[in-house]
């Protein structure tokens, strides 16, 4: 920079200050309106969106995939695509630091790359065209982020067709195209805006005054393709159905959902009231002297954080199995131990008071007919799927489905018939055992810990009589 040209910008600096506005208070009003408004913005918010609910952080959880915050998602994506490159993805350093490191030690240097005094946007297409690409490749890579790269099927019609809109072959793509989506996402944010970056620089130094509209429609063209490639991927490639999970956050549902959890892993041995001083019914236990869990010796000297501890180490000597998944990887996550902990205190601890918790089915009218969705599904979740589930000893008599209850079993023609009061699931709850030929016991009382409450059976004997709707 000549000293003509310092001359001249520091006349125009002089200009710009005489002209200026205050600090106190013109500048500092502006900036207060606007740290208000973020403020305010901040507070409706956290008021009516609020924090997205999760369940509690498990180290155990081998299965649990991190995932980074989503200004992060970009640089997420970046990485799993920049895997996908032939020959070099498998190389991490190179994503991880050298690209990163080029990039900052760029912005570092480029007050002394770039010594132009102009500062009309006319003049500085080459930067603002780079940083337009990058900006581009962010919000794209963010929208892929949670798309697949690589699928397990064959693809072979879809690589075809991406071949024949692109017009040469797709270098890396294996030959059932299980990949063909990373190598699409690959090609709309780091391909197309490396060949971009390339010639803005080349149309920079060799067109000079005259590269200004070359780089600005170079630029346009390599934003409309990054976008287009993007918009097939998603298209071919959609996202999977993701499984939404509910979780309790009000004391009642967490009481509710413990209760369920109950009812599949407790009942069995502990019985649905937690009285049950002897084990009856489970193979390999039977007989066996057990605390009765919902006394005042066990609630009142044990505290939430030891007795989330029996649960998830169990008390193998006792024969109580581990449910904590740091012991047992189909076990129980921290948050659904902590359900079962607080259902417990809450429905055995006289010393804490539940809240309203809705009854288990709609009340029933005189001469209703019960359904399964409405009465019986909930009253089967909480008292008999713990033993009649795949992998208990149930006599395959499975009640994890509408269809299974009427079908499954090894005497599932005599289960449940409609009409009939003499099936085998109305007889075994009202404590009539089945008996064999011989007088031995085919299937003995339903359940064995303890017969259920008047009211629920009645429930049964109207679906079944009823015909049974679903």
């Amino acid at each position: 920079m000549n000293q003509e040209t310092k001359k001249q910008i520091n006349a125009k600096y002089e200009r710009k200050l005489m002209n200026g506005e205050r600090f106190w208070p013109d500048s500092i009003y502006k900036d207060a309106i606007v740290a208000l408004g973020l403020f305010l913005l901040l507070i409706v918010l956290a008021t009516f969106v609020g924090v997205h609910d999760s369940p509690k952080a498990d180290p155990s959880d081998s299965s649990y995939v991190p995932r980074p915050e989503w200004y992060f998602m970009f640089l997420f994506k970046f990485l799993a695509l920049y895997g996908q490159i032939p020959g070099i993805g498998k190389i991490e350093w190179i994503a991880t630091v050298l690209i990163p490191g080029i990039a900052i030690g760029i912005l570092t240097l480029l007050p002394f790359i770039d010594r132009s005094p102009r500062r009309y946007y006319a003049k500085r297409a080459l930067p603002l065209a780079i940083m337009f690409i990058m900006v581009v490749g962010m919000v794209l890579l963010t929208m892929l982020a949670d798309y697949i790269t690589e699928v397990d099927q064959d693809l072979g019609k879809q690589t075809a067709l991406v071949q024949a809109i692109v017009g040469w072959g797709l270098p890396g793509i294996k030959p059932n195209g299980s990949n063909l989506a990373g190598i699409t996402q690959l090609i709309a944010t780091i391909v197309i805006p490396i060949v971009a970056y390339i010639l803005f620089v080349a149309m920079a130094y060799l067109l000079r005054e005259k590269a200004v509209r070359a780089i600005i429609i170079t630029a346009g063209g390599s934003s409309v393709l990054m976008v287009a490639f993007t918009a097939l991927a998603m298209y071919m490639f959609p996202l999977p159905s993701k499984e939404i999970v509910e979780v309790p956050t009000g004391l009642a549902e967490q009481i509710s959902a413990g209760q369920d959890l109950y009812s599949i892993h407790c009942v069995e041995c502990h019985g649905d009231d937690g009285k049950v001083e002897e084990i009856t019914g489970v193979e390999g236990l039977e007989g066996k002297k057990i605390s009765i869990i919902n006394s005042k010796d066990v609630l009142y000297t044990v505290n939430d954080a030891s007795m989330a501890e029996i649960i998830a180490y169990g008390r193998p000597d006792s024969g109580m199995n581990p449910f904590g998944k740091a012991y047992n990887p189909e076990g129980l996550s921290r948050s659904e131990i902590d359900y079962l902990v607080t259902f417990m205190r809450y429905s055995w601890d006289d010393r804490f008071e539940a809240p309203y918790i809705p009854p288990l089915y709609p009340e029933l009218a005189e001469g209703e007919v019960p359904t399964y969705s409405l009465h019986i599904q909930p009253i089967v979740k909480r008292y008999c799927i713990s033993c009649h589930r795949p992998g208990k000893d149930s006599n395959n008599y499975f009640m994890d489905s509408y269809e299974n209850i009427l079908s499954s079993g090894d005497n599932a023609d005599k289960n449940v018939i409609a009409g009939d009061m003499n099936s085998h699931l109305l007889l075994t709850i009202q404590y009539q055992p089945i008996l064999d030929t011989d007088g031995s016991v085919l299937v003995g009382e339903m359940p064995p810990s303890r017969q259920l409450k008047p009211d629920i059976i009645d429930v049964f004997v109207r679906w079944v009589m009823g015909g049974m709707p679903e």
